[in-house]
């Protein structure tokens, strides 16, 4: 039975940086081979909170109001036609990334680099693409990803999140045995110590200039969480030996934790730089006498399915990261406890 999804919904819609209002927005019926879906629960990722502070980020600037929001889980409630294998009422976490499957780099197996990306909440083309932080949305019936009964719709919402990690690690070679250091523990930092103990790194550390995250850090096991606030020099004896660590996952998009984590990395070592931020002047002496190989980490595709899978068989636990679920109607109040790293770590919406 198909169940219609109303004329219009709830919405939380970016207007300015700190001008965050809950809305009303037309949505339509499914078409065919889409499903519309009743969202639950949305997280609030850091691209979210960068245009809630900052109206953008980078050369990516708010040019028009846009619902926001890419971290999505929910049921489905109405099913468009010739769309097979998914029925109203069954849970699903939504895949935001929608490229366009016949461009170069969609046929070349790179649909993170589609050059018609789709991809929710984002700004980044005009007229800019709406999000998911809404009552009920309407995607394709691909991007929407079943989940089994059990799994719970808020362990849901963290699939596209950790898909960014998976990626990350897949961008990194084997980390089998490997001594893995982590910079930065926001929620991204977090995810990538359980998506790279996982993928069996043998030590991980993690550095951050807050003491709360890095505590979180160390509950989800991490070997070692060094406060580079209170001790400056706790990465110097791992830079002995012309360094330590065999890879580096750069998650907070700090250039000075970008040149931090060069004189650690050994010989040969692998930079993975997952956070965004601004620019950087490198040491290119450095990096050529040591042959440290630099690897940008961009999304996700295949990872998506993946991670949806390892949250619902339970091979990784993500539910420590849960910092509050706010009601729509707080989402300012939602924003505003998502950016404050000392006393959460993931925020959600709900969406009743």
């Amino acid at each position: 039975m198909t169940v219609q999804a109303s004329d219009e919904v709830r919405a939380a819609v970016i207007h300015a940086p700190r001008d965050l209002r809950v809305e009303r927005r037309a949505l339509s019926p499914a078409g065919p081979g889409q499903v519309a879906v009743k969202i639950t629960n949305g997280g609030i990722c850091g691209s979210d909170l960068h245009y809630y502070l900052h109206g953008g980020f980078g050369t990516v600037r708010l040019k028009e109001p846009m619902v926001l929001g890419h971290e999505l889980a929910g049921t489905v409630s109405e099913i468009g036609a010739g769309v097979s294998g998914l029925s109203p009422g069954q849970k699903v976490a939504v895949n935001p990334s929608l490229p366009c499957g016949h461009c170069r780099y969609c046929l070349a197996g790179l649909p993170q680099q589609c050059l018609d990306m789709r991809f929710y909440g984002s700004a980044m083309r005009t007229p800019h693409v709406q999000g998911g932080f809404a009552e009920r949305i309407v995607c394709m019936a691909a991007q929407a990803v079943p989940i089994p009964d059990h799994v719970s719709l808020e362990q849901a919402a963290f699939a596209e999140p950790l898909a960014v990690c998976l990626h990350a690690v897949s961008r990194a070679g084997s980390l089998l045995g490997k001594r893995i250091l982590v910079t930065g523990s926001g929620p991204i930092g977090l995810l990538l110590v359980i998506a790279a103990r996982r993928a069996g790194a043998g030590e991980i550390i993690v550095t951050d200039i807050r003491e709360a995250p890095l505590a979180k850090a160390r509950a989800i096991g991490a070997d070692h969480a060094f406060n580079l606030s209170a001790d400056p020099d706790a990465l110097a004896p791992y830079a002995a030996n012309k360094g330590e660590f065999d890879v580096a996952f750069e998650a907070s998009g700090s250039p000075a934790a970008i040149l931090a984590a060069l004189p650690v990395l050994r010989p040969q070592g692998v930079l993975v730089q997952v956070g965004q931020g601004g620019e950087v002047a490198l040491p290119i002496s450095g990096l050529v006498g040591k042959e440290i190989e630099m690897r940008g980490s961009f999304r996700f595709h295949p990872e998506f399915a993946t991670a949806v899978r390892f949250i619902s068989e339970g091979l990784v636990d993500v539910t420590p990261l849960l910092s509050a679920i706010l009601p729509l109607e707080r989402a300012v109040e939602a924003f505003d406890l998502a950016a404050d790293k000392d006393r959460s770590i993931k925020v959600q919406l709900s969406f009743g």
